[in-house]
């Protein structure tokens, strides 16, 4: 059984966008391939489309039980939405069973325009990252999206540079999000300390020690440093240590 939902604003492309078989047929740029999912870029009247095909359920317990991959990734955007954190618009999403079984899914989000990702700005040396008003007010952002998805209970587990998209203006954006979930007690904790130790594998190459400092204090909504900080702090810088 198959159930599959296009957005009705996009019900002109319902020919390409408009069922689990038609999605799966289209051709495309393919971006990424692993042997779960695979991504493939396609335009349509001059807008860009991309288009996450999964033909497995996830890793590990996942492809028996529990949350498809997929399914996890099209909630948890729409978690972000309804948060106010900004994330890729989703257009179609979807799945396919088989006497209780996941047979394959997709989803699709029209491209950000005009965006880049931070790893790819840090890549190219991009000169925005040497400007302190620009870190500033993406930092700011930042700190603001990820407090927001801690204070829900709720981590993305990727939380990488990668995933940070900016536009022209200095808009954040997150995405991909398939392995994020909602955690309780010292799971969570373990948790967000992980997703803040991602965010800083980069910034500790590219930002200063008071831009990462400031950060931090802006996540936390705290003009100072207390004693809990402290220990957060050295928790996060050693969440790595012997690991990379």
């Amino acid at each position: 059984m198959a159930g599959w939902y296009l957005d009705p604003a996009y019900d002109a492309l319902a020919a390409d966008f408009g069922s689990l078989d038609a999605v799966f047929a289209l051709q495309g740029e393919r971006l990424t391939k692993d042997p779960l999912s695979e991504v493939v870029r396609v335009e349509r009247d001059g807008v860009r489309y991309y288009v996450k095909r999964y033909v497995g359920a996830g890793k590990g317990l996942r492809r028996l039980v529990g949350r498809p991959r997929v399914k996890a990734e099209w909630q948890n955007l729409k978690s972000f939405a309804k948060w106010g954190v900004p994330t890729a618009p989703l257009v179609a999403w979807g799945l396919e069973r088989r006497t209780g079984t996941f047979v394959r899914g997709a989803l699709i989000t029209r491209e950000l325009e005009g965006t880049l990702d931070l790893a790819l700005l840090a890549e190219r040396g991009d000169p925005r990252l040497a400007d302190r008003a620009w870190v500033d007010k993406v930092s700011r952002q930042l700190a603001w999206a990820t407090r927001t998805l801690h204070d829900q209970h709720f981590t993305h587990n990727d939380l990488k540079w990668r995933n940070l998209l900016v536009d022209q203006a200095g808009r954040l954006f997150l995405i991909d999000c398939p392995t994020g979930a909602f955690w309780k007690g010292p799971l969570l904790r373990y948790r967000m300390i992980k997703d803040l130790a991602c965010l800083d594998k980069l910034a500790k190459r590219h930002l200063s020690n008071s831009q990462r400092l400031r950060f931090y204090l802006q996540y936390r909504g705290h003009a100072r440093l207390a004693p809990a900080d402290k220990r957060w702090i050295r928790q996060v810088l050693g969440f790595f240590e012997g690991r990379e």
